[in-house]
């Protein structure tokens, strides 16, 4: 054992200064060094950690000190209504802060909602956002058509967090059109302001012509009675530009606004553009009932208010001749402005600000194809 004290390997004697110099002192300089090194990166290491764990409660912080509706959203249009591009709105235009809209697909890990339009998905390939989706995102269901023109919707159970439609019971409601009241005169009022019957009697305007359609069998009956300017595909051309049907419409008295299908709520811009014109609607769609959720029962004229299509055309003829019983139709208008949304900036801004309002929310669509054909 005094020899091993004395001597090393290879005959080095450990005693000797200048072989302790020569090897072991530089090689004790390097492991200092290197374990001061290590230090210094794991001190950062923890510096750095805590400096992230300092500043995610500020940001969470800030975030919820910020007014509900200036908190930033980021919507992802997944897929444009009918493969029709059309440039993203700005959202301020619609009185809504901090909304992000993108139509880049790789922004999807970020995106707090991702807005899909039925129609580009309602096919045997359908292109849809990759599972699992990120963190607390939302995917939101949007559709304008009728039930009776949505297809394969039950293959989508379950997928949506939101609904979006023009049914008064969808997360993000949002009509066709609506009346909001007005205390003082409006378009709406001087649009139909005179007494004078207009000068044209019953206007029809349509493109998608089936014989099928309950609509088509009710014309068939009516025109019997009465004479009915039909236009568009299926009748006389209409001028070009926009607001052609409105403009068309200033001349008439009466507008047949008749859905292609009957539905809870189904109730299109056909409505909306005679009341805008001042003409009166004459609808077939859903009941009397489900239409005076949307507006006051003198504002039109149902077709099932009537036994048989002959007395309605005979009604009709009766407020021809009577310029004072048709002012019953008319008068309501006072007390009111319409309001069209536009297809689709209106539509993805309302659809932001839900997204906003419903933070933390990310409940499935339970049974969305019923309730959607109920």
């Amino acid at each position: 054992m005094g020899a091993w004290a004395e001597w090393g390997p290879a005959g080095l004697r450990w005693t000797d200064s200048s072989l302790w110099r020569t090897c072991l002192v530089p090689v004790l300089r390097r492991c200092r060094i290197s374990t001061c090194a290590v230090a210094v990166g794991i001190s950062f290491f923890l510096v750095m950690c805590l400096f992230y764990l300092a500043e995610e409660p500020k940001q969470e912080a800030h975030e919820q000190a910020l007014p509900e509706e200036e908190i930033p959203v980021t919507l992802l249009i997944w897929t444009y209504p009918f493969d029709e591009y059309r440039q993203l709105p700005d959202c301020l235009e619609y009185q809504v802060r901090g909304c992000t809209l993108t139509d880049n697909r790789s922004a999807y890990p970020l995106a707090d909602a991702v807005l899909i339009h039925h129609s580009e998905i309602a096919v045997d390939d359908a292109d849809l956002p990759p599972e699992p989706r990120p963190g607390a995102q939302k995917w939101i269901w949007m559709n304008y058509e009728s039930p009776s023109n949505t297809y394969k919707l039950w293959h989508f159970e379950g997928m949506f967090n939101l609904t979006m439609s023009y049914r008064m019971d969808s997360d993000i409601f949002l009509p066709y059109g609506y009346l909001v009241p007005q205390a003082r005169a409006n378009a709406l009022s001087k649009s139909s302001r005179s007494t004078r019957p207009r000068d044209q009697f019953i206007a029809w305007v349509i493109s998608n012509w089936s014989a099928a359609h309950a609509r088509v069998t009710f014309y068939h009956k009516l025109r019997r009675f009465v004479r009915i300017d039909v236009f568009g595909g299926a009748g006389h051309p209409l001028p070009r530009g926009n607001g052609t049907v409105v403009r068309l419409l200033k001349g008439y008295m009466f507008y047949l606004a008749l859905e292609n299908s009957q539905h809870t709520d189904y109730i299109t811009e056909k409505l909306w553009n005679a009341l805008m014109a001042g003409a009166v609607p004459v609808v077939l769609g859903p009941s009397r009932r489900n239409y005076e959720r949307f507006l006051p029962p003198e504002a039109f004229i149902h077709v099932d208010d009537f036994p048989t299509v002959k007395k309605l055309a005979q009604y009709l003829l009766k407020l021809w001749r009577d310029p004072i019983r048709m002012r019953q139709h008319l008068d309501w208008r006072g007390g009111y402005s319409l309001h069209q949304p536009k297809f689709w900036d209106e539509h993805y801004c309302t659809a932001c600000s839900a997204v906003r309002r419903t933070r933390g929310q990310r409940d499935a669509v339970k049974h969305l194809a019923r309730w959607f054909f109920s």
